[in-house]
């Protein structure tokens, strides 16, 4: 059984930095997928960013791309995400996202959720 589990939220100033980080656990994960999808209150959940185990192919969503870096330590099974010039649009709670496939952005598409962090960004 896969696990993922989250940690790296919390609560900063617009303009600041956040890292997020997933650790992964229960299977090998070579070809794997992995990102983050986040949730608003009120919103659907939205993807984010999404790299391939394999090769390290990374996607983002236009609304991030340029701020957030996707990154996988392989030995620690850990796949992070960097958070730069956050503005208060990126509070949500942020879910670690897994699937034994090719990259998607969209949510129905993963097999594998982490319980999600939450990020809250003040004005």
């Amino acid at each position: 059984q896969v696990q993922l589990v989250e940690s790296g939220g919390g609560l900063v100033q617009a303009g600041g930095s956040l890292r997020l980080s997933c650790a992964a656990s229960g299977r090998t994960f070579s070809s794997y997928a992995m990102g983050w999808f986040r949730q608003a209150p009120g919103k659907e959940r939205e993807f984010v960013a999404v790299i391939s185990w394999s090769n390290g192919n990374a996607y983002y969503a236009d609304s991030v791309k340029g701020r957030f870096t996707i990154s996988r330590d392989n030995a620690k099974n850990t796949v992070f995400l960097q958070m730069n010039s956050l503005k208060p649009e990126d509070t949500a709670v942020y879910y670690c996202v897994a699937r034994p496939r090719g990259s998607s952005s969209s949510p129905s598409a993963y097999d594998y959720w982490g319980h999600g962090t939450q990020v809250t960004v003040s004005s």
